[in-house]
């Protein structure tokens, strides 16, 4: 079930990230339903997903 939640953000967040807004209120959603390990894992796949993507660097703030 766990994994499915990841699997599930990860959607979430591909679908919002054509606005920074509703990209980072889905983040900080996920960052509260996720596991401590899969957050470490959110976080790297954030950083391949939004590295040609200046307009959500703001909200990778919420993941340091």
């Amino acid at each position: 079930m766990a994994r499915a939640m990841f699997e599930y953000t990860k959607t979430v967040l591909k679908k919002v990230s054509f606005n920074s807004e509703l990209f980072c209120k889905e983040l900080e959603k996920s960052l509260s339903r996720l596991l401590p390990y899969e957050i470490e894992e959110l976080t790297i796949w954030l950083k391949q997903f939004t590295a040609n993507k200046p307009e959500l660097y703001s909200c990778m703030a919420l993941v340091r």
